[in-house]
């Protein structure tokens, strides 16, 4: 069984509570990373380890906060646990089994980047996981762990938890920050970006929850021993959500670089798929990723193996479809999403996803015709690269990922849709009053 970071005593009876968490070594790398690193000696520690993103972009940690700009504005840091990709759930379990790892990387990192207030943004309908947050830094509180000199020091902090209405877009960075400032969740047009100008004009940090929740770990342990789990380029574990056609869902953590065959279908993770039946297709990185076909599962799980396949390691919800699945079927039902909730700010988005969901209803459901397939490729030319967000391009890779692998599909939608209308009309003229001669 590989080593655990993140997960690490998840099974533990109160993990969730500030007593429980310090007699399992809660708090030390608090205490380590004040009384013995300066704020720049903690970035260059992050960025030694390896750490990248794990909310998506797998961008460097480290470097994101040597971005900062130095000025004289307040600082900011943004937790993103706006958790909302389809087949994501592992933000929701750290909040729900250990909010306290979560509240002692957010402190931590806000010492390095010299930021005085911190924001959690939590998911509206992560109702749980909320409270749990919102104790967990209830007690932190009480104990001194935020607040004014923590531990003794003299560095000062507040921790807000702000929980949000349920948008997809806001978990995109931007949109957060709207978001927190009071105003509706729209994207805002990068440069400048949240390094310089984010909330509230001050140059922010905004992180992923499951990304905050590690820096404990690599404080305590130092940058090399984390830099030892994972391939050269993608250092540490992360926890895959594993969905799907699969005989056991759920959160696995692994190091980066495992193949997806094994956490598919080794007993102490995915246990094979369901039924036994055959796999067909792999969702790797939640449904914004592109589709991948059943030759890939023996691909490495980390961020540039992910990317020479032709997807992206994205949220780590990795999503296993078996043979009975209808692809046609199964991209409508992505697609739905994305146009539920598109914000509506840029046309290509708000108007393409609405179009690209009717052209696969009609392609489902008997009505469509071959040039609608040529037709959905148009329209995902005319959103990806030209939204004014990432959930343009989101919102087409399941369709032209499907297409490309899977044509076959819905073609035969087509053919079948084609034949069941002749079929129709037969038997409508077998039962009209038609000459014999043209029926």
């Amino acid at each position: 069984m590989p080593e655990l970071i993140v997960t690490k005593n998840l099974a533990v009876p109160g993990l969730d509570t500030l007593a429980t968490y310090r007699q399992h070594g809660g708090y030390e790398a608090l205490a380590h990373a004040l009384t013995t690193y300066q704020p720049d000696e903690l970035v260059a520690l992050i960025k030694d380890s390896g750490l990248r993103g794990r909310g998506g972009a797998g961008f460097p940690t480290g470097m994101k906060w040597g971005f900062l700009a130095k000025n004289n504005m307040p600082r900011y840091l943004c937790c993103n646990a706006d958790e909302s990709e389809p087949g994501t759930f592992k933000d929701r379990m750290l909040m729900e089994k250990n909010p306290h790892q979560l509240v002692e990387g957010v402190i931590i990192t806000s010492f390095a980047c010299r930021v005085t207030t911190a924001f959690i943004y939590v998911r509206g309908e992560l109702a749980k996981a909320g409270r749990q947050v919102e104790r967990a830094v209830a007690e932190a509180y009480a104990a001194g762990l935020i607040g004014k000199n923590i531990l003794g020091s003299d560095y000062s902090l507040d921790v807000i938890v702000h929980r949000g209405a349920g948008a997809y877009i806001c978990g995109e960075e931007s949109a957060l920050m709207e978001s927190l400032e009071g105003r509706r969740g729209y994207p805002r047009l990068k440069p400048p970006f949240p390094a310089v100008v984010g909330l509230y004009g001050g140059p922010t940090v905004i992180n992923n929850c499951e990304t905050l929740s590690t820096i404990p770990a690599i404080v305590k342990g130092g940058s090399q021993w984390y830099a030892s789990f994972g391939t050269e380029k993608s250092k540490g574990t992360r926890v895959f959500c594993l969905s799907g056609h699969v005989k056991k869902p759920g959160n696995y953590e692994l190091p980066l670089g495992t193949p997806i065959s094994t956490l598919i279908y080794d007993e102490q993770y995915g246990g094979g798929m369901l039924g036994d039946k055959k796999l067909k297709a792999i969702i790797p990185g939640g449904s914004s990723t592109f589709l991948l076909g059943a030759d890939k599962v023996n691909t490495p799980l980390d961020f540039e193996s992910i990317a020479a396949v032709g997807s992206m390691l994205g949220s780590g919800g990795v999503i296993a479809i078996n043979e009975d699945t209808c692809m046609v079927g199964a991209i409508l039902r992505m697609t739905e999403f994305y146009r539920d909730e598109s914000c509506g700010k840029c046309t290509p988005c708000r108007e393409g996803t609405y179009w690209m969901t009717e052209i696969l209803e009609r392609l489902e459901h008997g009505h469509g015709k071959e040039s609608d397939i040529k037709l959905l490729v148009d329209i995902c030319d005319n959103i990806s690269g030209k939204s004014f967000c990432p959930l343009g391009d989101a919102s087409t890779s399941s369709i032209t990922s499907g297409i490309k692998l899977f044509l076959e599909e819905f073609q035969y939608h087509v053919a079948a849709c084609a034949w069941e209308a002749c079929l129709r009309a037969s038997r409508s003229a077998r039962n009209s009053d038609t000459p014999a001669t043209l029926r």
